[in-house]
């Protein structure tokens, strides 16, 4: 196989490795993969930036701003090597803002780009995403047009708008990163896509925020369409960062359809020798079974730890197998769904399987007692309640969201009690129920959130009763429910209720969110709703 050479500075010639060449320029490098349909992307050999993006003949690539890490580094070193197969293009930041290597990988004939971004240190601008910004795109899959913000009006301060009736924003592509495989901006024909995908839990062992994380995934405001691949943000983010090699995580041009993570292995990266890359001989599993969650929810197994983190569904029997894990030890969390019932520690050595079981200890799942009533269900989302099915993709002042005010509901009607409650719109919210008898014994009332803004934390009185004002949650550092997220620290408060408190006849709970901050309309201090039950 002829072997590339490097060019001097002024030259510019073309080095075959089977079908894909580079040609070298005084300002960058142009890859062709030699793809059935055409694949050729420029970067810059002096910030990384791709410049041109050209596939099927038709360049995509945004002309007045490019595609690159954050904002683009502003400098970098650049260069390129072969091994096999694959041109690996390799960018070394390292100045006040940037402390990373980012590599570009592409492989004879493929329309794609694997990439790995190895940080030493967080950049300056708190967040890490990798950004293409394209044209002639603008559709979106899987979220539609929810992230479609062109001719819009800003209603939130400059990522949520109104376009017609309708409310939009960025943060409205968002999905789960377990379920967040692949994601793409699209031809109004669906004939090109341009996605992100990841192709195994290596593209997420170093974002942060577990697997029921979302983060931005598209939008088209017009001039382009972003592309993003976010690797850790202050997005209602709820636990440090991690540094190291990021991924690999791919993208991908494609005429035929959708494409699948099954399409990429990307077990070729082991050879690369790519700095902080740890390949199949430093990792371990962990198998074992869940218990004492319900099988009517998703079963999720969760790894943590500073460095790595990785999760899985196990199956209705409970029965799972990990990722292939980094050695080390790990905290071992069950979910069910989202509400997190257990954790235990496992340490996972290369080469090997450890055996761990995990069973539910959360007492909201295995406490004997008796209800009087339960709004939601202990799943970790607000899942059930007024509003939840529509709040991931639309403000919540949109028209088509029900009214937040319904005022007294029923025990039995969770689907009409709002899934949040703001200080500043619908403070106060009662729940009523009837008790053919007085419940002579103490009773408790158990409020389960998903995430709190402001400070914001529930307060209850049962029929005359006050219970004590909680005190003030962690903060989560960011806008949540206007945001389309709802995802936070899972925070659930108890009040115990005197015996002769709940009597024959009508009763009433009435749920007041209290905060020592303050704040207008949806920005005010809120709560969101996971479940509230009371039982005896």
């Amino acid at each position: 196989m002829p072997s590339f050479k490097r060019l001097a500075a002024l030259s510019a010639c073309i080095a075959p490795v089977l079908g894909i060449s580079v040609t070298t320029s005084t300002s960058s490098y142009t890859i062709d993969t030699a793809a059935t349909y055409g694949f050729k992307v420029a970067i810059s050999r002096s910030t990384c930036d791709i410049t041109s993006l050209n596939f099927y003949n038709t360049e995509y690539q945004y002309s007045s701003t490019y595609s690159h890490i954050a904002s683009g580094l502003g400098s970098a070193t650049v260069s390129y090597t072969t091994s096999g197969d694959y041109v690996i293009v390799k960018c070394v930041a390292d100045n006040d803002s940037f402390d990373l290597t980012h590599y570009m990988v592409f492989a004879d004939k493929s329309s794609s780009i694997y990439m790995g971004t190895y940080t030493v240190s967080e950049p300056s601008i708190g967040e890490l995403r990798y950004i293409f910004r394209l044209t002639g795109l603008t559709e979106a899959y899987p979220n539609g047009n929810a992230s479609y913000t062109a001719g819009g009006t800003a209603i939130e301060a400059s990522d949520v708008y109104t376009v017609g009736s309708q409310t939009r924003s960025k943060f409205y592509s968002s999905d789960r990163f377990i379920d967040d495989d692949v994601y793409c901006a699209t031809t109004t024909d669906a004939s090109i896509h341009a996605c992100w995908v990841r192709p195994n839990n290596q593209a997420t062992e170093k974002s942060s925020g577990g697997p029921f994380f979302r983060d931005i995934d598209l939008n088209y405001g017009g001039s382009y369409h972003s592309v993003t691949y976010y690797m850790n943000s202050n997005h209602a983010q709820t636990e440090s960062y991690r540094q190291g090699f990021h991924g690999p995580y791919v993208f991908s041009m494609s005429r035929s359809g959708i494409p699948k993570t099954s399409d990429y292995d990307v077990s070729f990266f082991d050879n690369l020798g790519l700095t902080g890359y740890t390949g199949a001989s430093g990792r371990g599993h962990v198998k074992g079974t869940a218990s004492g969650v319900s099988s009517s929810f998703p079963i999720v197994v969760h790894w943590y730890n500073a460095d790595y983190q990785g999760w899985v569904y196990a199956s209705s029997s409970g029965a799972f197998t990990s990722p292939a894990l980094v050695a080390g030890t790990y905290t071992q969390a069950l979910y069910q769904d989202e509400f997190l019932a257990a954790t235990t520690t496992v340490t996972v050595a290369a080469a090997a399987t450890a055996t761990a079981n995990i069973a539910a200890t959360a007492a909201a799942l295995v406490d004997s007692r008796t209800k009087v009533f339960q709004l939601g269900d202990y799943d970790g989302q607000p899942t059930g309640f007024l509003n939840a099915d529509k709040q991931l993709r639309m403000h919540p002042s949109d028209s088509r969201m029900s009214s937040w005010s319904p005022g007294s509901v029923a025990s039995t009607a969770a689907s009409s009690f709002p899934m949040a409650i703001f200080t500043d719109v619908n403070n106060g919210q009662k729940i009523t129920f009837t008790l053919s008898s007085a419940i002579s014994s103490a009773a408790t009332l158990r409020i389960a959130t998903t995430l709190a803004y402001a400070g914001g934390r529930p307060q209850a009185t049962v029929n005359s009763y006050s219970c004590a004002a909680p005190s003030a949650p962690t903060a989560v550092d960011s806008r949540g429910v206007t945001r389309g997220a709802y995802r936070g620290r899972g925070n659930v408060y108890t009040c115990a209720i005197p015996s002769g408190t709940l009597v024959s006849g009508s009763n009433t709970v009435t749920i007041t969110v209290i905060s020592g901050s303050s704040g207008s309309a949806y920005l005010s201090p809120n709560v969101i709703f996971d479940a509230i039950e009371l039982y005896y």
